[in-house]
């Protein structure tokens, strides 16, 4: 008993570390691509300055990523344990790697579009290994606090309720991601290219089809294996909550920085309130796994 106290509690910190420098990440991230790069005038010519940016901008952009994955990994194994944990892991990170290469060669399910070489190494030379990583933790996230919104009004509630609603607070954050990625404005640092036109602020409306199938799949094939759903009375939120806000208005910065006022507003109703409802839903307890 006492080493299961013990594993908790390191989970635990170590969760709220990586989190806490997964924030720090992205709010240095936003200084880099907001301040430092379009201004270089601010740092230029003082050596202390080139030199930290030097090595700042030497440094792909995957660091947040890994990150918020490590957080979110410690997260699942204290609260949820290793198994589902490992599950999710394994589903979202080969499910969604599966979707991207498949997308960075023919197109579907996203539309034509690549990827630069600022998320680091990639896999097939096609799709960074981080890209993969930002599914798990953001579907991890979304996914628990789906399951403890749906758990929390109705114990027996069928589970595709749980995963219809996490796949769609994981689809939110792509809706105020990308029109930021695929505006004009963001012209110093684009983390991917479009290569297909359409009318969510010059994206194809079926990349937003193929993050929800993409997400449904690996949420939903992650659930079944489960076998069994989450107990929501007494499942820590606040992880989870954290990483998944911190990387909407992380987000809704760059909309706005880009002037796409109508996705970032969007945001607060679409993701946010979500999330805050999700929060405010759970009842205190004791952590552990129940079938609905």
């Amino acid at each position: 008993m006492t080493r299961f106290f013990t594993f908790v509690s390191t989970m635990r910190a170590i969760s709220f570390i990586f989190v806490a420098l997964h924030v720090a990440a992205l709010i240095l991230g936003l200084f880099g691509m907001l301040v430092a790069i379009p201004h270089p005038e601010l740092w230029v010519g003082n050596k202390e300055g080139e030199a930290f940016f030097a090595l700042a901008l030497s440094r792909d952009g995957a660091t947040g990523l890994v990150l918020a994955t490590i957080a979110m990994l410690a997260y699942g194994f204290y609260a949820l344990g290793w198994r589902k944990t490992v599950i999710f892991f394994v589903c979202s990170f080969a499910l969604s790697a599966t979707a991207e290469l498949v997308g960075t060669k023919t197109g579907f399910p996203f539309g034509g579009y690549e990827y630069t070489d600022f998320l680091g190494a990639k896999i097939l030379g096609r799709v960074p290994y981080s890209v993969p990583l930002s599914w798990f933790y953001m579907g991890f996230a979304s996914y628990i606090l789906a399951a403890a919104f749906v758990g929390n009004r109705n114990p027996r509630a069928n589970p595709l309720w749980a995963v219809l609603l996490g796949t769609w607070l994981l689809t939110t954050w792509d809706l105020v991601l990308d029109p930021a990625m695929a505006s004009p404005a963001m012209r110093y640092i684009h983390f991917w290219i479009w290569h297909t036109q359409g009318p969510y602020f010059g994206m194809p409306l079926g990349n937003l089809v193929g993050w929800f199938g993409t997400g449904f799949v690996f949420i939903g094939v992650a659930r079944l294996w489960w076998r069994t759903d989450l107990d929501p009375k007494g499942l820590p939120l606040d992880i989870p909550f954290i990483v998944y806000v911190v990387n909407i208005l992380w987000a809704m910065v760059l909309s706005t920085s880009a002037g796409l006022w109508p996705s970032a507003v969007a945001a607060i109703v679409t993701s946010i309130l979500p999330a805050v409802l999700a929060r405010r839903s759970r009842s205190r307890g004791s952590v552990s796994s129940a079938s609905y």
